[in-house]
């Protein structure tokens, strides 16, 4: 089947989703119609903005549905009028079946994490703050039970020390797009062979992320917690108190000092250049964080302007 032949919808919304549709248009797929969120109020302003899949569309001249209910007789008979073949999914809403069972060969998915491991909303977050070496992306066709359909392609990304959500998500979003490609391409040969996913390896889940999900508890260990604030920074960032205000905490060393002798969440201070906190196993040092009120600063310009009690 040549591109131009292959009719594809593509569905996604947030800057993870456009490289892997402008990677499909780039190479001559021709994708029909977009779908993405609808434009939403932001700023004082409360100025309307599309979102960054729509504002990539637009100048594709990729024709836009923002449907606010997909299940509406409405949405699905626009739908149905593009008379797609196929429809790819990258960090788009849950679907109904009515949406991903309407194209002949069906609606596949990106999902970045090696799957089933990681099934869930956040899981370039969940695999850096559970320690992980190693991560990736998968495709694989929808079905009823969220990303649990049978397995087309995966490729797997080492996980960096010194990543945190922002490095690791910019490495997904590109090697996810090429897989995107590299999906479509095999559907268009009739070259897949989609394989049912094996549950023995889905070790772990990776929820929606939450402000109480950030918050830290100084009794972990500091290797836990270390993990943590790189599997939250620099959004939405770790957080904890300090001089009764929120301070969010964007980056930490590990030190090799077992103790400081003080309690879990204590901290010892020279008031120039480290702030240490003690952690229930382990010490740690805090590297970059935001004072509620204050910008983001490097440890001892922020020292310089702020007295610790």
């Amino acid at each position: 089947m040549k591109n131009k032949d292959l009719r594809i919808i593509y569905m996604g919304t947030p800057e993870f989703a456009v490289p892997s549709l402008e990677i499909l248009v780039e190479n001559g797929w021709n994708v029909v119609a977009v779908v993405t969120a609808p434009d939403k109020p932001k700023g004082r302003g409360q100025k309307m903005i599309p979102s960054p899949v729509k504002e990539s569309a637009v100048k594709l001249n990729i024709p836009v549905l923002q449907p606010t209910n997909l299940k509406s007789p409405e949405f699905l008979e626009e739908l149905a009028s593009f008379s797609a073949d196929i429809q790819v999914v990258v960090a788009f809403r849950m679907l109904p079946e009515a949406v991903w069972n309407m194209p002949p060969q069906g609606t596949f998915n990106l999902h970045a994490s090696l799957l089933p491991n990681y099934r869930g909303a956040a899981p370039i977050n969940w695999a850096i703050i559970n320690g992980e070496k190693e991560t990736g992306v998968t495709t694989f066709f929808l079905k009823h039970e969220i990303d649990t359909g049978s397995i087309i392609f995966q490729e797997k990304e080492e996980i960096l020390e010194d990543d945190n959500i922002g490095t690791l998500y910019e490495k997904l979003m590109k090697r996810g797009s090429k897989l995107v490609l590299k999906t479509i391409e095999a559907i268009a040969k009739g070259s897949i062979k989609a394989l049912p996913q094996d549950e023995s390896q889905a070790k772990h889940h990776a929820p929606k992320i939450f402000k109480e999900t950030c918050q830290i508890d100084w009794n972990k260990s500091a290797t836990e917690i270390h993990n943590m604030v790189r599997g939250l920074s620099p959004y939405p960032a770790a957080w904890t108190t300090l001089n009764e205000k929120t301070c969010k905490i964007y980056k930490t060393e590990l030190r090799d000092s077992n103790s400081l002798n003080l309690k879990s969440g204590d901290f010892l201070t020279d008031g120039k250049t480290h702030l240490t906190f003690q952690c229930g196993e382990g010490v740690l040092d805090i590297i970059e964080l935001q004072l509620e009120g204050k910008k983001r600063m490097k440890i001892d310009d922020f020292l310089r302007g702020n007295k610790l009690d």
